[in-house]
């Protein structure tokens, strides 16, 4: 009953925000503009003129692009900003284990949480954020929506976008990024402060190799990859981790 009832409480909402899509319009802002992050002023900021360091979807690699996508929404290209299955899901694991919700935002969410509403906190901005995540999905392509992710994401301490971390962490640019690459980068990305322990200890922690392998997995479920290049990637080290300089004398 309590599942129930949270559905359709969650149904009503869509609807209501459906309904609201004429009144709001902060999202027609990303549709010629360019989503950053301002060190300065520690917040994100829309910028028409577009950064010179802006990453555009064909000069990331295919395989560390889509480790990305089926990390954090793997139905992304199929849903309308919300995922349903993903939201009852989430009740279940609460009403079930008694939890907190376990995160359930689609990569539209981010996007509308992070490139409109950042610094702000309240019930009014999480309905707005709903709203603006179906005006992104109305008025942007997913291309669109997914370029200004891939951009905006935070991959560790001062690093914002998969450009910033693929040079931080393996001194690649993103066309270059191998499948595990990418997964290590999707990895962090819940918490990426706290995961990117395993670079600081130049060693994958238990976490980030059970996390990683199940990446890697979904790559090949989702046909990205075969599964001799899932084994493959799944046995090397990546090139900050010291066991390979350990093992290259055996």
């Amino acid at each position: 009953m309590k599942i129930l009832k949270a559905i359709i409480a969650i149904f009503l909402l869509l609807i209501i925000s459906l309904a609201s899509l004429y009144f709001f319009n902060d999202a027609s802002k990303l549709k010629n503009g360019y989503t950053v992050y301002n060190k300065k002023k520690k917040d994100y900021e829309i910028v028409t003129k577009k950064p010179s360091d802006w990453i555009e979807l064909n000069q990331i690699s295919k395989n560390a692009l889509w480790a990305i996508i089926v990390s954090e929404d793997w139905a992304f290209y199929d849903h309308n900003g919300v995922d349903i299955f993903q939201v009852k899901e989430a009740i279940e694991d609460t009403v079930t284990n008694g939890d907190k919700i376990r995160g359930a935002s689609t990569i539209t969410q981010q996007v509308a949480k992070n490139a409109l509403y950042s610094n702000k906190r309240s019930f009014i901005r999480k309905f707005k954020e709903l709203i603006a995540t179906f005006k992104l999905e109305s008025e942007l392509t997913k291309d669109e929506i997914l370029e200004q992710y891939i951009n905006l994401i935070e991959l560790g301490d001062g690093i914002y976008g998969i450009k910033e971390g693929a040079r931080f962490y393996f001194d690649k640019h993103p066309k270059d990024l191998s499948a595990k690459e990418g997964a290590f980068l999707a990895m962090l990305l819940p918490s990426p402060k706290k995961y990117s322990i395993s670079f600081r200890k130049r060693k994958l922690t238990d976490y980030a190799e059970k996390i990683i392998d199940r990446i890697l997995i979904k790559l090949r479920q989702a046909k990205v990859i075969n599964e001799d290049e899932r084994y493959s990637e799944a046995n090397k080290y990546l090139s900050f981790e010291d066991n390979k300089i350990i093992e290259s004398f055996f």
